[in-house]
């Protein structure tokens, strides 16, 4: 269990904090939704357009499952949450993360829902996507991390503290 798993909702920043903390903690830095791009040749969206959501999670969870990972940080998609056995292999080989955030903040941060290839079903609002998604997130964490009025330095000394 060398690799600390970040996971949360979209605009939580498990990009932006996971290179702070792997440089932090002198780990690699691995962003699940960039290796899909550069595996697949195209943004997350355009995936998600073309093969449908369904199609994206089996996808996104192979080449998660798949990830050759120590002691790395790795930033997950927001979506990897609803794969079962993505996160059973995820919770094997590290600590789990979830970055948490109220809604309103969220929210704010995301302002390009329909270019961010985040996966929602056709019907869905953001707000029913988080609904949705926090139980699942507060199941598989190990550590919760509540980062609201957190600065990224707050909140990577926090992680750091509590994995190593």
């Amino acid at each position: 269990m060398n690799n600390v798993i970040l996971i949360g909702m979209p605009g939580a920043g498990k990009s932006t904090i996971g290179v702070l903390l792997a440089k932090t903690i002198n780990y690699r830095f691995i962003d699940t939704d960039l290796v899909i791009q550069r595996k697949y040749g195209m943004l997350l969206k355009d995936i998600i357009a073309q093969r449908g959501m369904e199609e994206f999670l089996t996808i996104e969870e192979r080449e998660t499952i798949g990830l050759d990972a120590v002691q790395s940080v790795i930033a997950t998609g927001g979506s990897i949450v609803l794969k079962e056995k993505a996160m059973a292999h995820l919770k094997r080989i590290g600590t789990v993360v979830y970055l948490q955030l109220p809604f309103l903040e969220l929210e704010k941060r995301v302002k390009n829902i329909t270019t961010r290839g985040i996966v929602m079903k056709k019907d869905q609002m953001f707000y029913d996507v988080y609904k949705e998604r926090i139980p699942l997130y507060e199941k598989y964490a190990d550590i919760t991390v509540y980062c609201s009025e957190k600065t990224m330095e707050q909140i990577v000394e926090l992680i750091s503290a509590k994995v190593l």
